[in-house]
């Protein structure tokens, strides 16, 4: 089992140290949130700073907002970061919900899911070194990884789910161990029923926070308003798992439900929580 840090967004700054320490640590990957309307950094930005900090740990998005981008400039992006990372670049994407962020890029939200599917057949394309199209040649330069970088997928809807087998290569569940089970085996489905080889990759997501009281209580402030927007912040802070022994059992559960790797996300500031963690390995 491997086992990721996803990292804080309240101070952008302490992401240097966070990075570091995960990289002299057991983890092995580092993830980051994607919003545009709010005081987060910029994944693929901040990304690129912490992997030139770090030499061994995987960097990932989850998720990125990808139907809010261009679609060849993110192309150009992801696959400078994969190539200058030798691989390490994990491009986690999904559709979002925000209405905010939809208008401030002029992007229709009823459409979001349509645009991502397009936007995967020309990232597709593009990766694998094909012309963009009419008039327009191939964009440069070629990821470190055949085909492009690995690509999960968030998400809890079916058409979410088969997204995976259509264009993906696993899933990012962020849904709590009683039910990610579901979701796993419903992935599982659709990628036999594409006719995909071998098993897409599992990565779960678990909230925590370890330290002192305050730490805790940071943690549980900056989760609750940045999930305000879905109506069901009380319930997600209140699953928020602070104890070593929660943190352990969560891990033994996304193990037995064939997890590849689950990422502790840290909604509190305190780089110190990185060194808690390990010691909870």
């Amino acid at each position: 089992m491997n086992i990721g840090i996803g990292l804080p967004i309240g101070d952008p700054a302490a992401l240097l140290t966070w990075a570091q320490r995960a990289d002299a640590g057991p983890f092995s990957t580092l993830g980051l949130l994607d919003r545009l309307v709010y005081h987060n950094p910029e994944p693929l930005v901040a990304l690129a700073v912490l992997a030139g900090a770090t030499s061994r740990v995987r960097v990932q998005t989850e998720v990125l907002l990808a139907p809010l981008r261009d679609t060849a400039l993110l192309a150009k992006q992801a696959a400078t970061l994969d190539r200058m990372t030798d691989g390490r670049l994990v491009l986690g994407l999904g559709v979002g919900g925000r209405d905010d962020d939809h208008r401030a890029t002029g992007i229709d939200k009823h459409t979001r899911g349509r645009r991502l599917d397009e936007q995967m057949a020309v990232l597709r394309r593009l990766w694998s070194g094909e012309p963009y199209g009419e008039g327009a040649g191939p964009i440069g330069p070629a990821p470190a990884r055949p085909g492009g970088p690995e690509v999960l997928f968030g998400g809890f809807r079916p058409v979410a789910l088969e997204r995976v087998a259509r264009w993906g290569d696993g899933f990012l569940s962020a849904a709590a161990p009683s039910w990610a089970g579901g979701l796993f085996e419903t992935v599982r489905a659709f990628w036999k029923e594409y006719g995909r080889e071998g098993e897409p990759r599992m990565v779960a997501q678990v909230n925590v926070a370890l330290g002192p009281e305050d730490v805790i209580d940071d943690a549980r402030a900056t989760m609750h308003a940045y999930y305000t927007f879905t109506g069901m912040a009380d319930s997600m802070v209140a699953d928020l798992l602070t104890t070593p022994a929660e943190i352990r059992a969560a891990i033994a559960v996304f193990t037995d439900l064939g997890a590849d790797e689950v990422m502790l996300y840290c909604h509190g500031r305190d780089p110190n929580q990185v060194d808690r963690l390990a010691d909870v390995l």
